[in-house]
């Protein structure tokens, strides 16, 4: 897509002039970029990317299984005891907000890739590996807390992503994709340059509201899905819990999280920030 052109309005002197906003959009990315596979920097991203998803697992499902395991009616524990789904929520948030910070931009969701990808903000070589980057970390780490932990990881479902008794296919896919929305226009609008160049005087770091868009659709959703809205992260726990039902359950992790992905950068790529040179010529039309 084309930059932007935002005008504003010459003070003084002959008051009728225009001129452009002062950002620039990156130009896009190429779809297919072979120079990548010869450039250091880009397997340095896709370890990382890696390493991210390895350890958001790895930390979070504990959280879940530590919350089931506090709270284990049949152990005879405070029912009001553990984290909550409150303290799940902010577990999921929090490492978000850590690790897109450590890795200076991470994705660690394969939605998020698939939606910057539709954007053009990477290619699809880097798109592609970041997937599976992202899907063998989330194995390996939920491989790490089965290592540590078999009976309570057993015990306790893994951490898989299941519907909820009650909620039929349809409400899960329709969570799935609702949430993976909100969490992909989060991304495109907190890395909008657009936004920095307005926002200058502002000192939040991108990684902050992306990490508060995960832990408030974890509050919305945990209920009905458990909270995919991350393909990798689903993937990973059903691979190494490996029961029926999170099979079953399973394409609703992937469709809804591509279709709310696809939803939002269309949204912010061609509605959002196409209406500054729609108002452009409007203006120009009719000056």
């Amino acid at each position: 897509m084309g930059k932007d052109v935002e005008v504003a309005e010459q003070q003084g002197g002959g008051g009728g002039e225009f001129s452009a906003k002062d950002y620039h959009d990156p130009p896009p990315a190429p779809l297919i970029d072979f120079e990548e596979l010869g450039k250091w920097s880009f397997y340095r991203a896709v370890i990382a990317e890696f390493i991210a998803t390895l350890l958001f697992l790895y930390v979070t499902v504990l959280t879940v299984i530590g919350y089931k395991s506090q709270t284990d009616p049949n152990l005879n524990t405070d029912q009001c005891g553990g984290v909550g789904i409150l303290g799940i929520a902010w577990a999921f948030g929090g490492m978000i907000f850590i690790l897109v910070y450590c890795t200076a931009g991470g994705h660690i969701n394969p939605a998020v890739t698939f939606g910057l990808f539709l954007g053009r903000k990477v290619s699809l070589i880097r798109a592609l590996l970041y997937m599976v980057a992202q899907c063998l970390g989330a194995i390996c780490g939920c491989g790490f807390v089965k290592a540590f932990q078999k009976s309570y990881y057993n015990r306790y479902g893994g951490g898989a992503n299941e519907l909820a008794d009650g909620y039929n296919k349809g409400t899960g896919l329709g969570a799935e994709i609702i949430g993976t929305f909100v969490l992909v226009y989060t991304v495109f609008s907190a890395t909008d340059p657009k936004r920095s160049a307005r926002d200058s005087h502002v000192p939040v770091l991108a990684p902050l509201p992306i990490g508060f868009a995960v832990f408030m659709v974890h509050l919305a959703t945990i209920p009905i899905t458990g909270t995919g809205i991350n393909p990798a992260r689903s993937f990973g726990a059903a691979v190494i819990y490996n029961k029926e039902k999170a099979w079953d359950d399973q394409w609703i992790f992937w469709v809804g999280p591509f279709i709310g992905a696809f939803v939002a950068a269309f949204y912010h790529q061609y509605i959002l920030r196409a209406a500054a040179i729609k108002a452009l010529g409007s203006f120009r039309s009719n000056a």
